[in-house]
């Protein structure tokens, strides 16, 4: 029996559950609805701090619910966080350590087989599960949104587009109504504002519960928002930068597109059952003008800059209007939260821990003592090697290039990483480091690529 046969038969033991076969019959149990932006920046909101952007329909969301500002993605990239989103579990521990691509030899990640999603446990609940956007967890069998939890899915199956009105890729079409191939006409932010609403108007005369995620490819490269929107920013803010005032125009356009859907929640009359939470994949990136805040850096950075995000939660009569928190939290702590509110106990296995106590206004002990962030790429750049992060209360440890050294800082003391301190505390930069080497030998134990892939590099190597 060959390595790679071995493991696909144990998998399914790895990943038993604990959770109770029986639903727990609460007629109060809510919709869910989750927005995910891809690459917004910390700092890129009316809400958060922004001062040259109008985001209306976000900005109404915070005030009329709980605004984090200390959350955070499991990857400073976009696979390795929904990978965390859809498990509940750190990405390299569900063999999505890095971005999955088109090409084999720049894809560095495989979703295992056997693991339950969040889309099957929510069936299982009595929810009817949709995504409409952007998967990017799979290409092909058995990592398609129908075979991973999803009831219906319309929209894009791959990571960026080239063109956000062509919906290419490397010249190939990912863009589906299930497993039907499409090609339809229109900005993807429109599309998918349209089809997110044409989901919720056939959901409302339906008894059962939906969860719908909303994954916008906006505002990632290209940064492509129709021209009517960068003339209104330009007119609006006399001397914006150029790019910069496409990046606005493009998150702006997408802020509309919200406010359209949760328009749309109100018009189907299941508003005020929804839980919806909005947040990010990974930081802005800084060279296509993003403000993540004063934080350090961007997008594929270990630094602040590319993993704490924006988040927002709303949930009318639950969630107490215009609130904010400074709890911790992860990318992955929504999938236990999901759960949580259907009263299903957490797979023993799973990395996340509910956020529920901190979303009704409840005190909330921390949810783990370390924060881990792992990412793996290839290209000069990092080689196929990892970059990680550890957060360990306020002390963070930092490895931002697999060819530089560790760093160590002080968050309460130096929120902004100015300083590293290693030589300062040696006994606490020895500890933290320990600490990391421990979970990438975890995470060492999930294969990261296809099977056919592994097969063949061993035969040649």
């Amino acid at each position: 029996m060959t390595f790679t046969l071995r493991c696909l038969l144990l998998l399914p033991l790895f990943c038993c559950l604990s959770a109770p076969s029986v639903v727990a019959a609460d007629d109060d149990r809510p919709n869910i609805l989750w927005i995910v932006a891809d690459d917004l920046g910390y700092g890129d909101l009316g809400c958060y701090g922004a001062t040259d952007m109008r985001t209306p329909a976000l900005d109404q969301l915070a005030a009329d619910g709980l605004r984090f500002t200390n959350f955070y993605a499991n990857c400073p990239v976009c696979s390795p966080t929904r990978a965390s989103l859809m498990t509940g579990c750190y990405p390299d521990r569900v063999g999505v350590p890095g971005v999955i691509r088109t090409h084999a030899d720049n894809s560095w990640g495989w979703l295992v087989p056997g693991r339950t999603l969040i889309g099957d446990h929510l069936r299982s609940a009595g929810y009817h599960t949709a995504l409409v956007g952007k998967w990017h967890l799979g290409l092909d069998a058995p990592n398609r949104p129908n075979e991973r939890g999803f009831d219906h899915f319309h929209g894009w199956l791959g990571d960026m587009m080239d063109d956000y009105y062509a919906h290419r890729r490397h010249d190939i079409n990912y863009m589906r109504l299930n497993d039907q191939t499409i090609d339809p006409e229109g900005h993807a932010t429109d599309l998918f504002t349209e089809w997110a609403i044409d989901y919720l108007s056939e959901r409302a005369e339906k008894s059962e519960r939906f969860f719908l995620y909303l994954a916008y490819n906006a505002p990632h490269t290209p940064i492509q928002p129709p021209e009517e929107w960068v003339q209104k920013v330009q007119a609006r803010e006399p001397g914006i930068d150029e790019k910069r005032a496409r990046l606005v125009a493009l998150i702006e356009h997408m802020d509309a597109g919200i406010g359209e859907v949760l328009a749309a929640l109100e018009t189907n009359g299941k508003a005020d059952n929804t839980l919806v939470f909005f947040t990010s994949d990974n930081g802005g990136q800084l060279n296509v003008g993003a403000n993540n805040g004063p934080l350090r850096d961007g997008k594929q950075s270990m630094y602040e800059g590319g993993i704490k995000i924006p988040a927002i939660a709303r949930w009318p009569g639950k969630i107490k209007p215009g609130t904010t928190t400074d709890f911790v939290a992860l990318s992955m702590d929504l999938f236990p939260t999901a759960l949580d509110i259907n009263s299903l106990a957490n797979p023993a296995d799973v990395d996340g821990s509910s956020i529920l106590p901190t979303l009704l206004g409840e005190e909330q002990t921390p949810l783990r003592d370390e924060f881990y962030v792992t990412r793996r790429e290839g290209g000069i750049t990092y080689g196929g090697k990892t970059i990680e992060a550890l957060r360990f209360h306020d002390w963070k440890i930092v490895q931002n290039s697999p060819f530089g050294p560790l760093e160590l800082f002080n968050l309460k003391e130096d929120p902004l990483e100015t300083t590293d301190v290693r030589e300062q505390y040696p006994q606490k930069f020895q500890d933290l480091a320990a600490r990391l080497r421990k979970h990438i030998q975890r995470g060492g134990e999930v294969p990261w690529q296809a099977p056919t892939e592994r097969e063949s590099r061993s035969i040649n190597p």
